[in-house]
Parts: C-alpha cells; structure tokens; sequence
C-alpha cells in the first residue's frame, strides 16, 4: 500500500492529530516534499513495455488534451489528430505536441501506443492502422487510470457538477501548498487549462459515468454529487443499473479510501446502504456531516456557514464561495469535506474558495454588451453555460436569478443530442418556460440521427401551448448571436446554454456589439459585492 492515506487516522483524530499525521515522516507533507525532489519526468519510465510516443486520436477533447499534455509533462513524446482545428490543437502544438487535422493512418507512424476518446470509432483509419500494427489501442479511461496509479488518486463523480468540483478541489489543495495534478473537462481559468502535472502527491480527475469509463478508475477518495437520468443509453435504459455503476465505481476504492457522497439527492441517499467503504455524507440536509447553513446569494458569490460532524466536531466555518448558485454551495461542501479528511487548514479552504476563478462555460461571464439603438446607457450582462441536462439548466437559472436579482432572465438555447431531448422533453419545456425570454436553436447533433418530435422547433412548439413564453426559433446557430442584440434589453442577462457550438456564441455576440464595461464594474456601480 505505498500510496496508502492514513484516512481513518484523520477522521478519528483531533486536529492536532490531523496536523500531527500530515507531518509525520510517513505523512503525505513528508511524501510531498519527497515527490517533489524526484524529477517528474522519471515517472515515465513507470509505463509497462518502454512506451515513448503516444498518439492521441480525438485529441482536441476535453479529457484527452489535458491527459495528452500531462503525459507529455512526463517526458513521453505526444502526438495527435482531431478533425477540425482548434484553439486546443493550436494550445498542444505550442506546447510541443505534434498535431494533426482530419485522421490518416500516416499520423501514428512511430507510436507506441494509441489513445482513443469514446467519440472516435472503431472505423477510424488510424485506430485500423494501429490494430494492424499490433499497437497498443488504449481508451482514455484506461490512460487517465495509468496516470491515476503515480498519485494519490480523489476522484469526482456524478452526473452533474463534476468539472466545477474538480476545479474548486484543485483549487483549495494548490491554496494548502499541496501543488496537485489535475484533470478538468473544462479551462480552469487561474491555471488556463484544463490539466497540470503538479509536484505533489494528490491527482484530482473527473471520473466520467457517461460511457461506464469511470469504472476503470482507482481511487483513494472519490465524491458523488448526485445520480440522474442521463446517458441511459449506456445503463440498458435502467435508473438502477446506473446506480449500481456508482456503487461498483465505489467499491474500486482500497479499504482505506473514503466516499464522499451528497445526502441531498434522493439517488444518492439509495446507494449509501451498498457502500462498504467510510461515507461521509454533505448537503443542506440536518443529517449532513458537512453542512450548509445560513446560506445567501451577495451578488456573484454565495456566503454560507459551514458544520463539519464527520469523525470529529469541527468549529464552524464562514465561508465566501466566489461563484453564485446553491448547486455550487453542494459542490464547495464536498470540496471541504476533501479537505478535512486531507487535513488542510480552514484559512486554505476559505482562500481556495473565495478566490476560486471559474472555469470556462461555467456561468463564465463575458460582461456587459451595448444594447442596439442606446448611447451610454443601455447594456445587458452575457453569461456562458456548459449546462445541457433539464437539472443542470435549473440550476443555472437560479443562479442566475440570485445572482442578478429583479433583472429580466433571457435563455439562448441550444439542445444537445436527440436522444436526450426525447428522453427530457417534458423537463426541457419545464425548465426553459422559467426564463423570461427563449432564443431557441435547433438539436446539436453530436454524431447522431434526427428523431422526429425531438428536434428544436418541437420544443419550441410545446413552450408556445404551455403559454408561459413565446420562444424565438434560430434556426441556423451562425445567427444566435445577431438574434440576441436584435432581441435584449437594458438590464437583460442573457444566458447562452448548450454543450455544443453555442458555445462560440457570447464571444462573437461581443465582437458585434462592442463590449461595454465588465461584470464587477456593473457591481461596484450598483454598490452590490460580486
């Protein structure tokens, strides 16, 4: 157990036991400052089969550039494709990665093995070209789960909320001087990527439930934000298959791991009887061991009191958590539940919370746009949204709301698979009807088929019966962002939602209306805290 964490030591010790166990010679400050004299390149050679270079088919993703530059950090020689450019491929070539748009089997010449992300097929000429050669055909999940194996493993599951945890958690470990590796699905706006190889023990991942790849993870500590009706397509279209995936997920961790789970939903507090490992539980709820009360929305930041009950009783702690929504309060406590099983100090939590940047497309703001036909006057607040799943956009709006309360709530919409707006639909209509204006696109495919009355103008058509707004339909997403000046008011914040290319929208709705002054100063002149 060379990696092991002395977790149960810190849940049952007072805090200067935990302070005590952090700086014993077998503790993990000890083993940090050990790391950090090793050279990191020599991990490398930690790879079965003297593996060099690595190619990466999809490498534009997400999840597979930040493995890509980690590894590459290591000291292997990376390369990959991805079929369009992008400002990621153009990030990696800056780096050193050899790149490559659209896919051919020249690209893996002199690779020792070949990483694939869920989206490539089984068809793609450079995954056929590495079989025949006998390379190595290596999933992400599978990757991640190498390097996972180098550090102290804390993991973040759920079907929502996952890339913010994972960013705030690596926030707060870097604020306690820990220096983590991390893995994000989204830019991590301090560090101005979405991975880093730190010199420390901890590496910080989401574990990803949609294709069951989170199944090859191996943890020490893993978090579950919540479970919902998503990706059903993978669990057989059975609730309880995916939630006998998390159990399982859970049940990968070592004896001495910990899970830490959030008591506030309802799929969540099922699963707590399975799990065999130690849970500590967090939420709003009485029976939360990690507790938020007293919690307000001060402009873009939510103030709340924190109670820590898991182990031992902690003195409470106030904290400032510089991002807006309740959602983002539930995924702060399971940050601080981290923390307190890691023995970090409260002043490293408050400073990791309250100075948190944000993450691309999350509520990212890209600040105050002129509105068309007004001098000086006149403007409206745009705001950036990964969210795509009926829970998420909720969420999103209510933050929204408290964030920017008594002002006008306009939605630019765009869905996300057909599959999921047919499966959501009633929900989507639900949830869109709340805001106070609808700038609907049409389904961004994703690779799939058109499903008929699961489409965009479909919903648009249901929210006209429901009679609660009358949606505008874009029906190219070229146009959305001329839509939305032709559309906002003074005062509007406009919340531009999708996973999908709208997230090139608040950027050029920017470059056509000029932009005017940012967020924090619209803030400071209404005499409100951001």
């Amino acid at each position: 157990m060379r990696w092991c964490v002395p977790v149960k030591r810190w849940r049952t010790a007072s805090r200067e036991g935990a302070h005590e166990a952090r700086h014993s010679p077998h503790g993990p400050l000890r083993r940090e400052h050990e790391a950090r004299r090793r050279p990191a390149r020599k991990e490398a050679s930690r790879m079965k089969h003297a593996i060099r270079h690595i190619h990466f088919v999809g490498v534009g993703g997400s999840g597979m550039s930040g493995i890509a530059e980690i590894l590459l950090n290591l000291g292997y020689r990376i390369s990959g494709s991805d079929l369009a450019d992008s400002a990621t491929l153009k990030r990696l070539a800056s780096l050193g990665i050899t790149t490559h748009v659209g896919h051919d089997a020249a690209h893996i010449a002199g690779a020792d093995a070949v990483v694939t992300s869920t989206a490539v097929q089984a068809d793609n000429p450079e995954v056929i070209a590495a079989r025949e050669k006998k390379i190595p055909v290596v999933p992400r999940a599978l990757m991640l789960a190498e390097l996972m194996r180098l550090k102290q493993g804390i993991a973040i599951a759920g079907t929502h909320g996952k890339t913010t945890t994972t960013s705030l958690a690596a926030s707060v470990l870097a604020a306690a001087g820990l220096d983590p590796t991390f893995v994000i699905g989204g830019r991590l706006n301090s560090a101005g990527a979405n991975a880093k190889l730190g010199s420390g023990d901890y590496i910080v991942v989401e574990a990803d439930e949609s294709d069951a790849s989170f199944l090859n993870l191996l943890p020490v500590m893993a978090v579950v934000t919540n479970i919902d009706a998503d990706h059903m397509e993978t669990y057989g279209h059975d609730f309880a298959n995916l939630k006998k995936a998390f159990v399982d997920f859970l049940h990968r961790m070592p004896f001495y791991g910990v899970a830490i789970l959030c008591t506030d939903d309802a799929a969540v507090r099922e699963i707590v009887a399975d799990v065999t490992c130690p849970v500590t539980s967090y939420g709003f709820n009485a029976d939360a061991q990690v507790r938020a009360v007293d919690v307000r929305a001060v402009g873009g930041q939510m103030h709340f009191t924190v109670q820590r009950r898991n182990g031992v009783t902690l003195p409470d702690l106030p904290i400032v958590l510089n991002l807006p929504g309740e959602h983002n309060v539930r995924n702060a406590l399971s940050v601080i539940a981290v923390a307190v099983e890691l023995g970090i100090p409260d002043a490293a939590v408050q400073q990791g919370l309250a100075e948190f940047n944000g993450v691309g497309r999350r509520f990212q703001s890209y600040g105050d746009v002129a509105v068309r036909g007004t001098r000086d006057s006149g403007h409206f607040s745009v705001i950036d949204d990964y969210g795509h799943h009926p829970v998420e956009m909720a969420a999103t709006i209510a933050a929204a709301r408290g964030a920017f309360p008594g002002r006008r709530l306009v939605l630019a919409f765009q869905p996300h698979r057909y599959t999921r707006t047919r499966d959501c639909f009633e929900d989507f209509v639900k949830v869109i009807g709340n805001a106070d204006a609808v700038l609907l696109a049409e389904v961004y495919a994703a690779g799939e088929a058109p499903i008929v009355a699961a489409d965009g103008r479909s919903l648009a058509r249901a929210l006209r019966v429901g009679g609660k707004v009358e949606p505008v339909f874009v029906d190219d997403i070229s146009e959305m962002a001329q839509a939305i000046l032709d559309n906002a008011r003074d005062g509007d914040v406009v919340v531009c939602m999708g996973a999908g290319s709208i997230g090139a929208v608040p950027a050029r709705v920017v470059e056509l209306g000029g932009h005017s002054i940012t967020q924090s100063e619209r803030f400071t002149r209404e005499g409100r805290a951001l």
